[in-house]
């Protein structure tokens, strides 16, 4: 909607999410990145919301589940760099409880700056004026009347990526022209991001190194971050895809991160002369980076919920099954030569495997978390690591130098 005015409009997304920015990608056709103050550190943090600043008449900042969920939460960024919020409470049954919940939500804490509130799934006259009926005459509100037109599709980690949405442009335009009919039409109030005490600076630790990079609806979960330190460390990227490529580009490393393996498993295990190039460049003992589902796609055999059986690489003995319940989720973090690298993890499977892991990341409270395998030049886990908490660790993966 503020593109349509002439805006110039930067998005971030709360907590380590892949799927919601590729959709605030769409929606402002600018960059996106993950703000989480555990895994990203609060200057990282900051620096990006600074350079985002300077070139941008308005930042909008994603949240994560409900404003107070999660270590870190919403709440937790909204108070770190001073973000005022913008609450959006879904009306459906409800009436004058809407009120009450709104309040609730801005009493709980002190310090939060509440600039408005959207209502919903309003579903006639009548339903908005009960609603509206226990709000502040003075506080902002934005009516958001019931569409089918607007609702995205989801699936067992979520909505579904951008790229999957084929009229994903008409839904966006149709809830533009909700707000644009409603009183979402004052810009938030303007804040001033300070500039980052210390600015990042990246060592050229992969200066002419070549690496190619799984990127297709099967592996699809990259931070943005990740490629640009890639990139700020002298790496070269070759984007390919393990689905629809036949031929593996000529590098010194691969990277295979996460995604959706287990939707594509006949695709993949069909297309093998991909396969045989990454068990050659295995086989050469260059190295290889996977997590999460780019670790399923080296295993042995994939099981899907059907129970139907597809083989994968092979490069890491053992056989994923794909379970109906959520088998792990949250921040996790290794702890190696007395330095960490962070990321999250979030899967649905189980890898059953013989292999005994080189280390076991943590969660951020100091648990077990998942096992890191390293077999010869590949090095798998199914944490998603992100890059910039620890470009060197990143480094020396991706030279076969651990």
């Amino acid at each position: 909607m503020h593109n349509r005015n002439g805006l110039r409009v930067r998005c971030f997304k709360v907590g380590p999410d892949f799927i919601d920015p590729t959709i605030l990608l769409q929606a402002s056709g600018q960059p996106v990145y993950n703000l989480d103050i555990w895994m990203m550190g609060i200057e990282h943090c900051r620096e990006l919301l600074f350079e985002a600043a300077q070139s941008s008449d308005l930042i909008l900042v994603e949240g994560v589940m409900g404003l107070y969920d999660g270590e870190p939460s919403s709440a937790d960024v909204a108070l770190q760099f001073g973000l005022p919020i913008l609450p959006v409470i879904n009306a459906a049954s409800t009436a004058q409880t809407f009120a009450a919940i709104l309040h609730g939500l801005s009493t709980y804490r002190d310090g939060l700056q509440i600039a408005g509130v959207v209502a919903n799934r309003i579903a006639s006259p009548r339903h908005e004026e009960l609603v509206c009926s226990g709000l502040p005459a003075s506080l902002p509100v934005t009516v958001v009347k019931r569409s089918d037109a607007v609702n995205l599709p989801e699936r067992h980690l979520g909505l579904h990526i951008a790229d999957d949405i084929d009229d994903l442009d008409s839904r966006i335009d149709a809830l533009a022209d909700l707000l644009t009919a409603t009183a979402l039409t004052n810009l938030p109030p303007v804040i001033e991001f300070f500039a980052p005490q210390q600015t990042s600076t990246v060592a050229q630790l992969l200066d002419g190194i070549s690496i190619a990079v799984a990127c297709d609806q099967a592996f699809c979960f990259l931070y943005l971050a990740n490629l640009e330190w890639l990139q700020r460390m002298g790496a070269h990227l070759h984007i390919f895809s393990p689905l629809d490529d036949s031929e593996l580009p000529d590098v010194d490393a691969i990277y295979l991160p996460g995604g959706y393996p287990e939707l594509h498993a006949q695709k993949l295990s069909a297309n093998s002369a991909i396969a045989d190039q990454i068990r050659a460049h295995v086989n050469a003992g260059k190295p290889l980076l996977a997590e999460c589902g780019g670790m399923l796609y080296l295993a042995d055999a994939l099981i899907d919920l059907d129970g139907k059986k597809f083989a994968m690489l092979g490069l890491l003995p053992g056989e994923v099954t794909m379970g109906k319940r959520l088998a792990s989720i949250g921040p996790q973090q290794l702890i190696a030569d007395g330095e960490s690298i962070r990321g999250h993890t979030f899967h649905y499977s189980s890898f059953n495997t013989e292999i005994a892991p080189i280390a076991r990341a943590t969660t951020a409270n100091g648990r077990d978390g998942e096992a890191v395998y390293q077999i010869d030049s590949i090095v798998a886990s199914y944490v998603h690591w992100y890059f910039p908490s620890n470009p060197t660790r990143v480094a020396r993966w991706l030279l076969g130098e651990d």
